[in-house]
């Protein structure tokens, strides 16, 4: 079992003792010390007031904060939550990635979704009802420019021939794929290496439009569905990662946090087939986080 988290910008107004390359580095640094195998960032572009004064959380924009944190780390994956992809064209995001995965010595793991902010997408230039059909598109392109010269493609969205994009990655980054939909799963078996669902369960899970995760028996029925998509794929499911978060023992850096209850709870979801871990860490102040981060590597990480 591996783990990762976000870096803890999740309120709005925002600490600023996170949001600069100080408090980045230091929790990046932190990170990596404690033995986590991945941290990243959010992607919102440009959020709503609305949005944020109703529980949402400023960000920093991830490629540029993640070529930041790599800088400052050398075996931390740089792994975001998530790139909303039809916010960016995708022969740009292979780039950005690319270029990452270059400079961190082959670190990067693209975890993208399709995005849920109807007002985000439109300040943005992009149809929110086009996002499931962008995102197809896209996955394809990303993949034919990582591996490939003289790309040529002819889709409804993306038009392009003769592309070259040097320099690439010596090996294509994992691709994870977001979302607790049957959609997300299928795209994960014709297009990734991840599948990356979400506890979501009533009021979230409509905010976010996508299906409820709400339990363990939810998560194996999408674990059960996702290996069928990878058998009839003729993939292996043992080579696709799934990523999620562990709700028994509390979360780090809370007083009640019980680091045996939540060890037990990673062998209840390592039994299902997770295998990475999404750990909740505190945002506010930047001590705070950090020594959130090297209690639980001592409390748990270090005990498996």
């Amino acid at each position: 079992m591996k783990f990762a988290f976000t870096h803890p910008m999740h309120s709005h107004p925002y600490n600023p003792e996170l949001a600069g390359g100080a408090g980045v580095a230091a929790v990046a640094v932190a990170a990596q010390a404690a033995g986590f195998g991945g941290f990243g960032f959010t992607d919102h572009p440009a959020p709503t007031q609305k949005w944020l004064e109703a529980g949402g959380h400023d960000a920093l924009d991830p490629f540029v904060a993640m070529g930041f944190a790599a800088a400052h780390t050398t075996t931390l994956r740089l792994i975001p939550n998530v790139v909303v992809l039809p916010y960016r064209n995708p022969f740009v995001v292979a780039k950005a990635g690319a270029t990452l995965d270059l400079l961190s010595g082959g670190r990067f793991t693209l975890a993208v979704g399709v995005g849920y902010l109807k007002r985000e997408f439109a300040a943005l230039g992009v149809d929110f009802d086009e996002r499931g059909a962008l995102v197809e598109e896209a996955l394809q392109v990303i993949r034919a420019v990582w591996t490939g010269d003289d790309v040529s493609y002819a889709g409804r969205h993306f038009a392009a021939a003769g592309i070259t994009a040097h320099p690439r990655p010596a090996v294509p980054p994992p691709i994870w794929i977001g979302g607790n939909t049957a959609a997300a799963r299928r795209r994960v078996a014709e297009h990734g290496d991840g599948w990356c669902p979400f506890p979501a369960a009533g009021v979230l899970a409509q905010t976010a439009r996508t299906d409820p995760m709400d339990s363990l028996e939810t998560l194996k029925a999408g674990i059960d569905d996702l290996r069928r998509r990878l058998d009839e794929s003729g993939r292996d499911p043992a080579a696709v990662d799934i990523t999620f978060s562990n709700a028994v023992g509390g979360a780090p850096g809370d007083a009640g946090f019980d680091a045996g209850a939540y060890l037990d709870g990673v062998g209840r979801l390592a039994d299902l087939g997770v295998t990475w871990i999404q750990v909740p860490v505190p945002g506010g102040s930047l001590a705070h986080a950090t020594e959130a981060v090297a209690l639980f590597g001592e409390q748990v990480i270090a005990q498996l």
